[in-house]
C-alpha cells in the first residue's frame, strides 16, 4: 500500500467532513489544498442522510455528503465520501437486510440501508439532479482526467464500495479505492463481483474499531485489499503493551485517528488525535 496515498485521499475526505451535512452549498469552484496540493471542486454530493430503526426519519432529511474535485492544472479526479453522524444509531440497528444490487443485478445483494442511501446519492440537492455515475458519463471536469480515486469513512466506505462497482460497470472509467473504517457491504456474491470489477481496493480497517466489522458473515463479507492498523504498541523486551489512542468505540472510529495511526507509519510528521481520544 502507498502510506502517501492513503493519507492523501483521507486527508480529502476531511474536506467532506469539514462542510456541515445541513450546508446544502454547492461548493463547485471552491479550491481545497489536500496534501500541499490544490483541488478544486467540481460539485458537491448530496444523499438522503442514513434510516436506522432509531432514526426512520432521517432517510427524508436531504444533507450534504461528499465532494467531486479535480488536481488543479491536471487530470487527477478524486471522489470524497464522508460518514453520517448517525453511525452509532446503525450499530445499534436489529436488522441488517440484504437487497439486490440495483445497478447490477447480477452482482447479488447489498445491505437495505446501504442501498437506499446510495441510491439516493446526486450531484445536486434536487432528487432530479444527476447520479454521480451519469454526471461522470457527462464529462464536467476542465481538463482530461488521466486517474480517477474514490474514497469514503465509515459509512462513506460502504457507499464508495457501491460507486466503485457502480462506475467500473457503467463507465469508461477504472477507479482506484480507499476506504478508512468500511463496514461490510454485500453478500459473498456482490464481494466475488466487486473484487473481480474493481481489483485497485485499499481497504484500511484499525483492528480495535468495531465498525469494520459489521454486519456479521457469513450473510455479508469484505471487499478485497485489506491493511490493518494497530491502535497499540507492543514490545516483547521489556513486555508491555501501550495504546496509542484511547480505547473507546468513537476515538477508534473516527477518521483523524486512522490519519493519526497512518502519519506514524510514515516516520514524518504525525496528525494530532481528537483531544479526547488522546490515550
Amino acid at each position: 500500500m502507498d502510506l502517501n496515498k492513503s493519507i492523501l485521499f483521507g486527508q480529502a475526505v476531511n474536506q467532506a467532513y469539514a462542510i456541515g451535512p445541513n450546508d446544502l452549498t454547492n461548493r463547485a469552484g471552491t479550491v481545497f489544498s489536500i496534501g500541499g496540493a490544490n483541488y478544486e471542486t467540481v460539485t458537491s454530493i448530496y444523499a438522503n442522510d442514513l434510516s436506522t430503526d432509531m432514526s426512520p426519519e432521517a432517510g427524508k432529511q436531504r444533507v450534504s455528503i461528499g465532494l467531486i474535485l479535480q488536481a488543479a492544472g491536471a487530470g487527477d479526479v478524486v471522489i470524497a465520501i464522508r460518514g453520517t453522524e448517525g453511525w452509532r444509531e446503525w450499530i445499534h440497528d436489529a436488522q441488517f437486510l440484504l437487497v439486490p444490487c440495483t445497478f447490477m443485478p447480477s452482482a447479488g445483494n447489498a445491505e437495505d440501508g446501504f442501498t437506499d442511501m446510495y441510491n439516493s446519492l446526486r450531484t445536486g440537492v434536487d432528487a432530479s439532479a444527476l447520479t454521480v455515475t451519469q454526471a461522470l458519463q457527462k464529462n464536467p471536469f476542465k481538463r482530461p482526467v488521466t486517474s480517477l480515486t474514490i474514497c469514503g469513512h465509515s459509512l462513506g466506505g460502504a457507499l464508495v464500495t457501491l460507486l466503485a462497482l457502480d462506475v467500473s460497470v457503467n463507465t469508461n472509467f477504472t477507479p482506484s479505492v480507499y476506504t478508512y473504517a468500511s463496514r461490510r457491504t454485500g453478500d459473498p456474491q456482490f464481494v466475488r463481483t466487486y473484487n473481480h470489477c474493481v481489483p485497485d481496493t485499499t481497504r484500511i480497517a484499525n483492528r480495535l474499531d468495531v465498525v469494520p466489522n459489521l454486519p456479521f458473515p457469513p450473510l455479508y463479507d469484505h471487499v478485497l485489499g485489506e491493511f490493518p492498523l494497530n491502535p497499540v504498541k507492543v514490545t516483547v523486551i521489556p513486555p508491555s503493551i501501550t495504546p496509542l489512542v484511547k480505547p473507546e468505540i468513537p476515538c477508534l472510529h473516527f477518521l483523524t485517528t486512522y490519519l493519526h495511526l497512518l502519519t506514524q507509519l510514515t516516520g514524518g510528521a504525525v496528525t494530532d488525535l481528537a483531544p479526547n481520544c488522546k490515550p
